[in-house]
């Protein structure tokens, strides 16, 4: 009896170790997904209107083109001195006058300019001829030369190039032509005898502008002026001179157009 309960108390010890060495036979629960898709929403039902958008619709503002960078219209004033020999005598007169302009600039490069000038002065001539006055017989001038009393003048027009990328100065040239007229008078053989010539007037040449403001800036400009007249007694014959020129040029202003963003608000 004492085996026997011996032996069955070594099966229930059996049988318990290995119980408790038996894996979980359990499944494990699994986790759910962290994202998960929403149910696709069920297209027999008939959706409900929308309502319309009580907010305004955003107005895009067009944009505009900028404008050229150049202003369209230049006018030029000022002083100009020139030195020429109108009569071909061989002496360089010294004379003092005006030059003004109008412009319009075509393109940020070409303009169209109209030219005019005029000088005062006096021309020292040879007393022997021979010079655009008669020949003097009586009361003749004493000395080797004799001074005229000079007035010339010419309008132009042409082309002007100027060079508008520049922040301060402005250089430029400029190609015109023209008509030129010539006057002289003298007293001689005790009278008082006046010559009067035109012909045709080439100016070549160039200068640069200097910024004041938008609207005003100081123009400095040399040229080459190419003159012909006609007197009488000299025919035909082409004289070279210079002049320069210094004056104000006023500019038009583009003005800059609001848009919507710059209107104020109340």
């Amino acid at each position: 009896m004492r085996k026997c309960l011996g032996v069955l108390i070594a099966i229930a010890a059996l049988c318990a170790m290995s119980l408790a060495q038996a894996p979980d036979q359990t499944p494990p629960s699994t986790p759910a997904p962290a994202n998960t898709q929403a149910p696709s929403p069920d297209t027999s039902q008939t959706p409900a209107p929308t309502q319309p958008s009580t907010q305004p619709e955003s107005t895009s503002v067009p944009v505009r083109k900028p404008g050229p960078q150049f202003p369209r219209v230049e006018l030029f004033g000022g002083y100009s001195f020139a030195q020429g020999g109108f009569f071909n005598s061989g002496h360089w007169a010294q004379l003092n006058g005006w030059n003004a302009s109008f412009g319009v600039n075509l393109t940020n490069h070409v303009g169209f300019v109209v030219d005019g000038s005029e000088y005062f002065g006096n021309s020292k001539l040879n007393s022997a001829p021979p010079y655009p006055f008669p020949p003097c017989e009586t009361d003749c001038p004493p000395g080797p030369t004799f001074n005229t009393d000079t007035r010339e003048y010419n309008i132009l027009f042409g082309l002007q190039f100027p060079f508008h990328r520049r922040q301060r100065w402005t250089p430029f040239g400029e190609v015109m032509f023209g008509h030129d007229g010539v006057r002289g008078q003298a007293f001689l053989a005790l009278q008082e005898q006046t010559v009067v010539s035109s012909g045709l007037a080439l100016v070549a040449g160039g200068g640069a502008d200097y910024k004041i403001n938008e609207r005003f800036a100081l123009r400095f400009k040399g040229d080459y002026l190419a003159t012909h007249t006609d007197f009488p007694i000299l025919l035909k014959k082409t004289q070279d001179n210079l002049r320069l020129s210094v004056g104000v040029v006023i500019r038009s202003v583009r003005k800059k157009k609001r848009v919507l963003e710059e209107e104020p608000t109340e």
